[in-house]
């Protein structure tokens, strides 16, 4: 078994074995959700979370691998590979780490220590390190040499000084130390730019920054990304500093770690001031800034990862939100001059009416409004109201409050609920490519109100047609590595779809893309079926779909739900290679799949050992199981509705003391942010917050 299997069992803390079998399954094209559901046995149950991290740091630990063989076949190449600096490759723990150590060694362009080495200054600069007693003046006469650009005495000193300096910034180990001792040292400080308004609205923003220093190592995530943010601006001057006081001709800290490493000290020697100035200059020149650049990458990639992670979780609580269920819902996307957008989907999300109403500035028809979105109502037997968050939100909230007074005083006993939603990401939709292909005939204004509607529906169903970075519910998402941010939350979304499961008759092709194993082109496909031959009735029948071979069915079919149709088991997350291991249960019990399905009194007499085989063992027969006794279930809370406080509509309306109900709105490092329904979200800090 390679290292690379044993690192990862080590740091995973789980058998090398169980890393074996996730890595050959993802190897060989296996996804996530189907490892962590239907290979338990195999990796010995691996949840998805592990599964995720490790197929994240298999791929650093090859590609080290793999720049480790090419800075090794760089130095054979050489000729400088000793038996030593073989095992410093071999070991080298981390991509930086093995860059320290090749940094000698890496073909560039010529440097100054180059030069001075050409010309026969090494032996001169080894000669008055290893003996300071030697007079530098004296002993660089013999080394002068105009044709090599070195034509007196004091230039072949200054060569001195390169090559050393040159030597001793490219000494991995020193470096190595530092870095580490400047990251529990060092200071991060900011300071607002020479010349720079800290009155210009853009760059008050920064204001907490404008004379700002924290130990490095305990910056939190959203005060780095801020700095960098300024800095990046040009608002903010970002440094790197020691909490010292610099006494002239007296060594920095810095200068006399690396003095300790080197293993001199000032002894007033006649070389010794050459060596102390040459000890500044790879500190000053060679090591301060680079130092810095390598800390500041470690902090903005520390800060990147905790705001990928805040925006994955804040995405996971959104796409599994409760799903208000199939209801008729009318979806209001607020405006002012513009108007309200009106939008009413019948229980499978589909379009039954369109308008637009004026109930605010300028017109104010705050009756004729009320009127038109009555008759709507009564029409289309609405029973919920989902109500965007955006501009004039509170606004519209309390027209859909009146809505219902009157609704209830004309037909008492009528229940018609209203839920504020987050419509970020609605305007990206409504102007996609999808969305004019699943909405022609509607203006891309209308299309918003759809989208409101439709995420209360199912939030999960409906967010998957946006791109996941639009829905912004992340804190400085534009700063970060947008590589990184969207592998992680297209990572999010796959599990979270797979985790609900899908319907394979009704999802639309980017929720069916979603599903493990399905490409666009393949849900693409599967739509085109469906339109062409009508509902599934079967999941065998995915087998006749254009593009859908043995594997892709082996791995997206467990996750697709026929509901009603001619085998049961289709509506569950039992899948269809484990069918006969179902047959078994049914032959013992005798009785039919239906009859079987939810009796739990049944189900929980059945023993898992006495159905496992070769081929499927206890555990996966146990979540068989499981799925029988709550065939299809969701995962999902219950849906349940926030209600604002009546009367409070402004900030000036909040008092000390009120206990208010609201939506979290979006979650950060330092606290979450609540809509509470006054045109600006609450931050409630971390500290107040209750796990």
């Amino acid at each position: 078994m390679n290292k690379i299997l044993l690192q990862l069992a080590a740091e995973l803390k789980v058998r090398p074995a169980q890393v074996n079998a996730a890595v050959e399954l993802l190897d060989g094209g296996a996804t996530v959700p189907f490892i962590a559901r239907y290979r338990k046995e195999a990796t010995d149950n691996l949840d998805d979370t592990q599964l995720r991290d490790l197929e994240a740091r298999l791929g650093y630990l090859r590609e080290l691998e793999e720049r480790r063989t090419a800075v090794r076949k760089s130095i054979e190449e050489q000729g400088k590979l000793t038996p030593e600096l073989r095992a410093a490759v071999e070991n080298a723990p981390t991509k930086q780490e093995l860059e320290d150590i090749y940094l000698p060694y890496k073909p560039r362009r010529r440097t100054k220590g180059m030069i001075a080495r050409e010309a026969g200054l090494e032996p001169l600069a080894d000669k008055l390190f290893a003996d300071p007693t030697l007079v530098p003046l004296d002993e660089a006469a013999a080394f002068i040499n105009a044709e090599g650009g070195f034509a007196d005495a004091l230039a072949v000193l200054d060569g001195v000084r390169d090559l050393l300096s040159e030597r001793w910034a490219e000494d991995a180990a020193l470096v190595g130390k530092l870095r580490t001792w400047l990251w529990d040292a060092g200071l991060l400080r900011s300071k607002l730019m020479d010349g720079k308004d800290e009155n210009n609205p853009d760059i008050s923003k920064f204001r907490d920054y404008f004379d700002y220093d924290e130990p490095i190592n305990r910056v939190p995530s959203h005060r780095a990304l801020a700095v960098f943010r300024g800095r990046t601006q040009e608002f903010l001057d970002a440094k790197l500093v020691l909490d010292e006081e610099l006494v002239p001709g007296q060594p920095s800290q810095a200068e006399g770690r690396i003095a300790i490493h080197l293993g001199w000290s000032h002894a007033k020697r006649a070389a010794d001031d050459l060596i102390r100035k040459t000890i500044a200059w790879t500190w000053k020149v060679k090591l301060n800034l680079s130092l810095e650049r390598d800390l500041f990458s470690r902090l903005r990639e520390d800060a990147e990862k905790v705001a990928i992670k805040v925006f994955a979780e804040n995405l996971r609580d959104l796409l599994l939100a409760a799903p208000a269920g199939p209801r008729v819902v009318m979806g209001l996307d607020p405006g002012i001059r513009t108007g309200v957008k009106v939008a009413v989907v019948d229980a499978t999300g589909k379009v039954l009416d369109t308008n637009t109403v004026y109930p605010h500035e300028p017109r104010k028809d705050w009756e004729g409004s009320i009127h038109t979105l009555g008759r709507l109502c009564a029409t289309h037997g609405v029973n919920l109201i989902a109500i965007g968050n955006g501009t004039a939100s509170r606004e519209t909230d309390k027209l859909a409050s009146d809505l219902i007074k009157r609704i209830q005083q004309l037909a008492p006993g009528t229940h018609i609920e209203k839920v504020v939603v987050s419509e970020a990401g609605a305007s990206v939709y409504s102007a996609s490519e999808f969305a004019s292909k699943e909405l022609p005939e509607l203006d891309v204004s209308l299309r918003g109100a759809v989208s409101i509607a439709r995420r209360l529906q199912d939030p999960l169903a409906e967010l998957v047609k946006i791109d996941p970075k639009s829905i912004g519910v992340g804190q400085y998402q534009h700063d970060v590595n947008q590589g990184g941010l969207a592998k992680s939350l297209d990572a999010v979304v796959e599990d979270c779809v797979n985790a609900v499961g899908v319907d394979l008759n009704t999802a639309s092709a980017p929720l069916l893309s979603r599903v493990s194993g399905l490409s666009a082109t393949v849900a693409a496909s599967i739509v085109r079926w469906r339109d062409a031959h009508g509902a599934f009735r079967t999941r065998q029948q995915l087998l006749d779909v254009s593009g859908l071979g043995p594997r892709t069915f082996e791995q997206a079919a467990g996750f697709l739900r026929i509901r009603d149709g001619d085998n049961p088991l289709d509506m569950t997350g039992v899948h269809p290679e484990t069918y006969p291991v179902v047959q078994k249960m049914l032959d013992q019990t005798a009785r039919p799949v239906r009859e079987l399905m939810g009796r739990s009194e049944v189900l929980r007499t059945l023993q898992p050992e006495a159905f496992a085989d070769a081929k499927f063992g206890a555990i996966t027969v146990k979540d068989i199981l499981v799925e029988l006794e709550k065939p299809g279930r969701d995962p999902r809370p219950d849906f349940k509705v926030a209600r604002f406080n009546e009367g409070v509509s402004d900030l000036k309306d909040l008092q000390p003391g009120m206990l208010l109900e609201g939506t979290v709105s979006n979650v950060a490092q330092f606290g979450a942010f609540v809509d509470l329904g006054v045109h600006q979200d609450g931050l409630v800090h971390v500290s107040q917050l209750s796990n």
